[in-house]
């Protein structure tokens, strides 16, 4: 009976270390995961949501919380009332998709530029990847100095040429269109980095099977590179337009907002509102009206995405069938 009874006791004892092991194995991930979630929650998920809530109240700095008045959709009807505001919406979706469609086309043709073996090919990289390095201040203030009516290169270039000067800065038919020059500038390397590592990261079988085929330079471009790199350029494509949608530093630099409303984009009326304005609540609602833009376009393109995704495995489905 004793002997019985230590084996079952044995059993029982390895089926719990068994049990214990096989939690500790299913719980490890979440266990290293949890410091960073609990970072994110503090970081990023309790803002957010403070913000939201705050956009329901008339909240000035002057005043905690607690005191504030509850305002309902106020805030939010206000702003869709409000002519400043539906006129830096307007800006803000046109400095963005201009700046990313813009920035997409050259990142991607630098990058099938670069991918050829050329001597000298690092250097050229480096250059090219310089302006994405400096701090976004320090690129406003170059490029205020570039545009300077008066000493500024491109008026000196301009003049040299036989051609007047241009208020690049100073006239709202120029002003949206010397920034959105001057993100191109900046930002244009950060697309052509992720296209040269997908050019660099494709088949070589493949290319060379087309060119057996007797497909020339462009036909290796439209019809084999850029379908097989559409994974990555999709997610630059959403990586660029949500950078461009916060854009402040450059523009607060060149222009801040001016002339009038011409280069105000929403994160910059959002700055003014909480430091000239003083408006925390209705800042708050701008946030999440911005947010939301943001949320929309993400979601639209990873809908695109899926769609694309499943219609080539559908594709290939196919192919393999017949």
């Amino acid at each position: 009976m004793q002997i019985m009874s230590s084996l079952s006791l044995g059993k029982s004892e390895k089926t719990e270390r068994r049990t214990l092991r096989h939690f500790l194995n299913n719980a490890a991930p979440y266990l290293f995961m949890a410091p960073a979630a609990v970072i994110l929650i503090f970081a990023l998920v309790y803002p957010v949501g403070y913000m939201m809530f705050a956009s329901f109240f008339d909240w000035r700095p002057s005043q905690p919380f607690s005191d504030a008045e509850f305002a309902g959709l106020d805030n939010y009807i206000w702003l869709l009332q409000d002519a400043g505001f539906l006129e830096s919406f307007f800006v803000t979706v046109t400095f963005a998709f201009t700046v990313v469609l813009l920035e997409m086309a050259l990142g991607v043709g630098l990058a099938l530029m670069l991918e050829r073996p050329m001597k000298g090919m690092s250097v050229y990289r480096t250059i090219f990847i310089l302006p994405m390095m400096i701090a976004p201040i320090a690129v406003g203030l170059v490029w205020r100095y570039m545009y300077n009516p008066q000493f500024g290169i491109f008026n000196k270039m301009l003049n040299a040429m036989g051609f007047e000067s241009v208020p690049w800065l100073s006239d709202p038919s120029w002003s949206l269109f010397s920034i959105i020059l001057a993100d191109i500038w900046q930002w244009t390397p950060f697309v052509m980095i992720l296209s040269l590592a997908a050019l660099q990261s494709l088949s070589g079988s493949v290319v060379e099977a087309a060119r057996l085929d007797g497909a020339n330079n462009w036909n290796l471009i439209w019809h084999i590179k850029i379908p097989l790199m559409l994974p990555v350029l999709i997610v630059t494509l959403l990586l660029r337009l949500i950078d461009a949608f916060k854009v402040l530093e450059v523009i607060m630099i060149l222009t801040n907002g001016g002339p009038g409303l011409s280069t105000e984009i929403l994160s910059l009326r959002i700055f003014k509102t909480v430091t000239d304005s003083q408006e925390l609540g209705l800042a708050a609602a701008l946030s999440n009206m911005l947010l939301g833009l943001v949320l929309i376009i993400t979601i639209v393109m990873f809908v695109f995405n899926k769609m694309r995704e499943t219609r080539s495995s559908k594709m290939k489905a196919a192919a393999e069938k017949y």
